[in-house]
């Protein structure tokens, strides 16, 4: 009996052993050597192979390369692969929209100082095709058929009676052109018949009633210079809204309507409109003060925001981006007209409080 602590003790190989232990891990038998000498016969292979030159039986595995490190997750990623911000940028095609406009002031200017009656016919044009672009943007998102055809005569009639016969004149064609709205509509069926017609009357009041009183304007001794007043006002206010609401806008007014427009940008339309309002009184009115031009322009840069944003209530509830597509830069005649058409009534107003309508 053996008993050094390292002795190993011998079990027997067979079955048992096998089914102990695996058959792969049973003891290679003990071969003795010529001189008596016992060795493994693994051992006796190995140095059997270096004998005859072959590699032992028992080669080292040469050692591998090491992988290469993952490279890093895109948190631990240089701070400078980084996008730079971007600038802000204006919404529309700057280039066409300053294109149209010096085109659309070319052609007012030239009718206004030429012949009046051909400022009428601008109007006139403006008028139709605005109330176009509204009936066919209301018939393809809502499914109101307001009739175009009494609209378009009788927005036509309602610039041209403002303009021969003052504010008596453009009510009495508004009226026949709500009487001829509702008769033109009994000539088809009746479903959706109070829809239609209550659109076709707003349309005669919004578009081509409100222009009128831009003809009205014209009537007076200084009518051009008038009408030149109230463009330019408008003008300004819309520019000093975007100059400023672009650069400084950080407060909305109202997001739900418009979410473009700022409170900063409403300031800027009413600083820009009431410095235009008082150069204009004083150079361009006949008997204007420029305290009344500040209180002009304070006016119109209320209005025109306002008309601003009733227009883009409008077209929210129509889905829509723009009323049309024909000024390039603009959108439709009724993007442009948007804040004109409520504040011709307020500076025909203010005008004829201050200097009269003479």
């Amino acid at each position: 009996m053996n008993d050094s602590p390292w002795a190993t003790e011998q079990v027997p190989a067979g079955p048992a052993y096998d089914a102990l232990v695996g058959p792969h891990t049973r003891p290679m038998p003990i071969v003795p050597d010529a001189a008596g000498r016992d060795f493994d016969d693994r051992e006796a292979r190995d140095r059997g192979a270096a004998a005859d030159g072959a590699p032992p039986f028992r080669a080292e595995t040469p050692p591998q390369e090491p992988m290469p490190s993952p490279p890093p997750p895109p948190s631990q990623a240089p701070q400078d692969a980084s996008p730079p911000p971007q600038k802000k940028r204006a919404g529309r095609d700057l280039r066409a929209a300053i294109g149209v406009g010096v085109g659309l002031g070319a052609v007012i200017f030239a009718s206004l100082f030429i012949v009046k009656a051909v400022f009428v016919g601008v109007i006139v044009v403006a008028v139709v095709v605005g109330l176009w672009e509204l009936t066919s943007r209301l018939q393809e998102k809502k499914g109101i058929k307001a009739p175009l055809v009494p609209l378009a005569v009788g927005g036509a009639a309602m610039v041209i009676a403002g303009y021969v016969r003052g504010a008596e004149g453009a009510w009495v064609a508004m009226a026949l052109t709500a009487l001829a709205v509702l008769v033109w509509r009994m000539t088809e069926p009746p479903e959706d018949y109070l829809k239609d017609v209550t659109a076709g009357v707003f349309a005669a009041f919004y578009v081509p009633f409100l222009a009128t009183f831009v003809a009205m304007l014209l009537t007076a001794d200084d009518g051009p210079e008038r009408v030149v007043t109230f463009l330019l006002l408008t003008v300004v206010s819309d520019t000093g809204a975007y100059a400023v609401g672009w650069r400084f806008g950080r407060h909305k007014l109202a997001p739900r309507i418009s979410p473009g427009k700022t409170r900063e940008g409403l300031f800027g339309a009413v600083a820009f409109a009431m410095a235009a309002g008082a150069l204009c009184m004083e150079f361009l009115i006949d008997g204007g003060a420029w305290w009344q031009g500040l209180l002009l322009g304070l006016a119109v840069a209320v209005s025109a925001t306002l008309g601003d944003l009733g227009e883009s209530m409008i077209k929210r509830d129509l889905g829509i981006k723009d009323m049309g597509t024909l000024l390039p830069g603009h959108g439709g005649i009724m993007d442009r007209l948007d804040s004109l058409l409520p504040t011709a009534p307020v500076v025909w107003l203010l005008l004829a409080a201050f200097v009269g309508t003479g």
